[in-house]
C-alpha cells in the first residue's frame, strides 16, 4: 500500500485521512472556487483519482450501478461502465439509502469497484474496459449482506483485499483469482459482511492487514491469511464501522454503543502475539473514522459532537456542541478539512484547548461520501452531483 500522490482509495493515499505537508489557506470563504459540477444519481462512495481522471459511482433507478470517469480539469466524461447491481436494504435502514456505498480503489492499470450485491468489478481506468469480475455470493456461496456490500477494497502490490459478505479475501489483481480467504462469518443480518474497511500497517515489526469484523479487531498475515491476533470489540448490532487508527504499535478504535479503546500489539519473547489494553474510556464513535494530529485523536461521536482525545491516556481535551450525523475528515498535520453530511465544509485548527473553527462554507447537499483532496482541488460527492473546487 505504497503512498501515491493521487487520492486513489478510501481515506486517501495511506487510508488514514492524512496529506502531510499540504498547504491550505486560513479561510474558505472567497478562497474556494467551483470549477465544474456534473449531475449523477445517488451514491455514498467517495470519489477517487488516477492521473488526470476522477472516478465516481452511482446507483441508477434502483436497477443499475455505474462508474464514470471525468477529466479532473474540465469535468468532461472520458468513459462510463455499468452493470445490474441494485438491492433494497431492511426497512429500518432505508433512511440511509439503498445505493452503492463502497469507495473504489485504483492504480495506473486497475480500478476495482465493489457493488451493493457483493460483486467486485475490475476495470481499466483509462478505457473503462472490464478486466474481470467476481460475484462473491455466486462463487463463494455466501449470503448477500443484508445492508449491501460496504467495505472499500484495498490494493497492495499485485493483490486486492476486501471484506465480503462471507469472509476477508485476497484476490490476484491481475485476474481476480482467489488466493485465500479468512475470518469467515456466519450468515445473518447481525453477523454477515463488514461495515469497516481494512488498512495495512507495520506493527511489532510485521507488515500486516489490520481488519475489523463486526465483532473483532484483528491482525492478518498478508501472505497466508492467518489471523495472528484478535481482540473482541463491543458494538451494538455489529455496528463496528471505523477504519482502525494505527499509532505505531498501537491501534485505536471505537464503536456504536461500545467504548473508545487503545490497544498495544506486541510479540512475546516466545514469538507469540499479544494484545494489551492501554486505556479505555466511554466515548462512542459511529460511522466517522478518526484522524490523528500529533498525540491527539479527533473523533466525531455517535452523539454528533466532535471530541479531541489524548492518544497517550485517553483523556478528553474537549468535546464540541452537536454537528451533523457524519463527518469525513482530512488533515495536513496542522489543520482539518471536515465535510459533514449536510454539505458544510469546515476548516479547523488543531488545538488541545477547544474546537477552533477557522472558517466554514456550504459546498454540497446530503454529502455522505468521503471528501477527496487532490493537490489544490477539493472533490465533493453529494447525492445528486460530483463537484470539483479549487483553492484560488
Amino acid at each position: 500500500m505504497a503512498e501515491s500522490p493521487d487520492w486513489n482509495q478510501w481515506r486517501g493515499p495511506a487510508r488514514d485521512g492524512q496529506l502531510s505537508g499540504a498547504v491550505w489557506p486560513d479561510a474558505l470563504q472567497d478562497r474556494l472556487e467551483l470549477i465544474w459540477e456534473q449531475p449523477h444519481s445517488a451514491s455514498y462512495s467517495g470519489p477517487v483519482v488516477s492521473g488526470d481522471l476522477v472516478f465516481t459511482t452511482e446507483t441508477i433507478e434502483k436497477e443499475t450501478e455505474r462508474v464514470t470517469a471525468h477529466r479532473l480539469d474540465s469535468g468532461e466524461v472520458a468513459w462510463d461502465a455499468e452493470w445490474p447491481g441494485s438491492m433494497s436494504v431492511p426497512f429500518f435502514a432505508a433512511s440511509n439509502g439503498d445505493w452503492i456505498r463502497s469507495t473504489p480503489a485504483c492504480t495506473d492499470s486497475h480500478l476495482v469497484v465493489l457493488g451493493m450485491r457483493d460483486v467486485l468489478v475490475c476495470l481499466d481506468p483509462k478505457s473503462g474496459d472490464q478486466l474481470w469480475r467476481v460475484d462473491f455470493p455466486a462463487e463463494m456461496g455466501t449470503s448477500l449482506p443484508a445492508f449491501g456490500a460496504v467495505c472499500s477494497p484495498l490494493i497492495d502490490g499485485d493483490a486486492v483485499y476486501v471484506q465480503t459478505g462471507g469472509a476477508l479475501v485476497k484476490l490476484s489483481l491481475a485476474d481476480g483469482k482467489l488466493i485465500w480467504k479468512a475470518l469467515e462469518n456466519a450468515a445473518g443480518m447481525m453477523s454477515s459482511g463488514a461495515f469497516s474497511s481494512p488498512t495495512i500497517a507495520t506493527i511489532a515489526e510485521k507488515r500486516q492487514l489490520v481488519v475489523q469484523t463486526r465483532e473483532e479487531l484483528c491482525g492478518v498475515d498478508r501472505e497466508t491469511g492467518n489471523v495472528m491476533w484478535k481482540q473482541p470489540i463491543e458494538a451494538f448490532r455489529g455496528m463496528n464501522i471505523l477504519t482502525p487508527l494505527v499509532i505505531g504499535d498501537r491501534i485505536f478504535t471505537s464503536a456504536h454503543s461500545g467504548r473508545a479503546e487503545l490497544f498495544e500489539i506486541r510479540r512475546t519473547p516466545e514469538g507469540n502475539w499479544q494484545v494489551d489494553e492501554v486505556w479505555m474510556q466511554k466515548s462512542q464513535a459511529y460511522m466517522s473514522s478518526p484522524i490523528l494530529i500529533g498525540d491527539s485523536i479527533y473523533m466525531h461521536l455517535k452523539n454528533q459532537r466532535l471530541s479531541s482525545l489524548s492518544a497517550l491516556d485517553g483523556a478528553i481535551h474537549w468535546t464540541s456542541t452537536p454537528f451533523g450525523k457524519y463527518w469525513s475528515m482530512v488533515s495536513n498535520g496542522d489543520k482539518i478539512l471536515a465535510l459533514d453530511n449536510g454539505g458544510e465544509l469546515l476548516l479547523i485548527q488543531s488545538s488541545k484547548s477547544e474546537l477552533e473553527i477557522l472558517d466554514r462554507i456550504k459546498v454540497a447537499e446530503n454529502s455522505w461520501a468521503h471528501l477527496a483532496v487532490q493537490g489544490d482541488r477539493l472533490i465533493v460527492r453529494d447525492l445528486k452531483s460530483l463537484k470539483v473546487y479549487q483553492w484560488k
